[in-house]
């Protein structure tokens, strides 16, 4: 996919959406947010913000302790119930599809915001290991137990301190933090997806990991093709075959699930660059604007330029 048709945020952008975050920041590299209690207003900005679908340049940790919120993550929706943690990595679209104030009025949640350059230089693949694993595809977000819970916040609490702190070396000191939070949640995803797996046959299975196939090649081709012939050749099957294999694994059509890539991508762009629709429409490779007007309206009932001033 082509670098200029993608428009990411990343942890400068969002202090600078959203500078009433608390001060929970370090730099450019790490966001340590609170929402809860007097912490309501200053970090509600941020949620305000992920209204809208938005790929994030780095990782997020959103773990949320008590309350209920609705997450999409690439086109599928999560029930994000006390205590659950959800986790995305660069490249992945995310969108509280649900957000409303009262829903944090009694909330209580943290999330933990890593620039992609951050977790680099750990020296921890956690991308690699997340996007080759199925089980974390589909299970982006995960339940804990009482004492799963009580590590993590305190994992939160000791980063903050740190933040707060007259220490001169905090990003070393966060660093080995980080990776030990991130072998931390690795285990703990991998032992609670093991149990879900169990339950699933291998004819289950297999489908599965057909349906990730085709996303991942859907997420990094569907601006330049939308037919599903070049999907079924990329994975070797007829299109009739493949479009039956999607379709079951997913309740969603072959067609549907490329519409949808450019759909969300077309909101990202109208919505947080400063891109021209006519450079939109040519980053996202429709024939003229009138396809594109069409093609956009017909998917969300607004124009373009309607979405982008709503």
């Amino acid at each position: 996919m082509e670098e200029n048709a993608l428009q990411t945020i990343d942890i400068q952008r969002i202090l600078s959406l959203a500078p009433v975050i608390d001060e929970h920041v370090l730099g450019k590299d790490i966001i340590l947010g609170e929402v809860h209690g007097e912490k309501v207003e200053k970090s509600e900005g941020i949620l305000k913000m992920l209204q809208y679908p938005v790929r994030f340049d780095g990782y997020i940790f959103f773990f949320l302790k008590e309350g209920h919120f609705q997450v999409d993550h690439n086109l599928n929706t999560f029930d994000v119930r006390s205590g659950s943690i959800m986790m995305t990595v660069p490249g992945n679209i995310i969108k509280v599809s649900s957000y409303k104030p009262e829903h944090i009025a009694d909330a209580e949640l943290y999330f933990l915001l890593i620039s992609k350059e951050f977790m680099s230089g750990i020296h921890l693949d956690i991308n690699r290991v997340y996007q080759e694993s199925l089980r974390l595809w589909n299970y982006p977000c995960i339940r804990l137990s009482e004492d799963d819970i009580s590590l993590l916040v305190e994992y939160f609490t000791l980063s903050r301190n740190i933040l707060h702190s007259r220490m001169k070396n905090k990003k070393n000191v966060l660093g080995a933090l980080v990776t030990s939070f991130a072998h931390v949640i690795l285990e703990l995803w991998t032992r609670e997806i093991s149990h879900s797996r169990k339950a699933e046959n291998p004819s289950t299975a297999r489908i599965n990991q057909l349906l990730e196939r085709f996303i991942a090649l859907v997420t990094e081709y569907h601006n330049t093709e939308r037919g599903v012939a070049f999907y079924a050749d990329k994975l070797c099957l007829s299109p009739k075959y493949l479009s039956k294999l999607i379709k079951q694994a997913s309740g969603r059509s072959a067609p549907a699930w490329i519409d949808s890539f450019v759909i969300l991508e077309a909101k990202n762009l109208l919505k947080y660059s400063d891109k021209s629709v006519k450079q939109i429409v040519y980053d996202l490779h429709f024939p003229n604007q009138s396809v594109f007007y069409k093609f956009f309206k017909a998917h969300t009932g607004m124009t373009p330029s309607e979405y982008r001033k709503g």
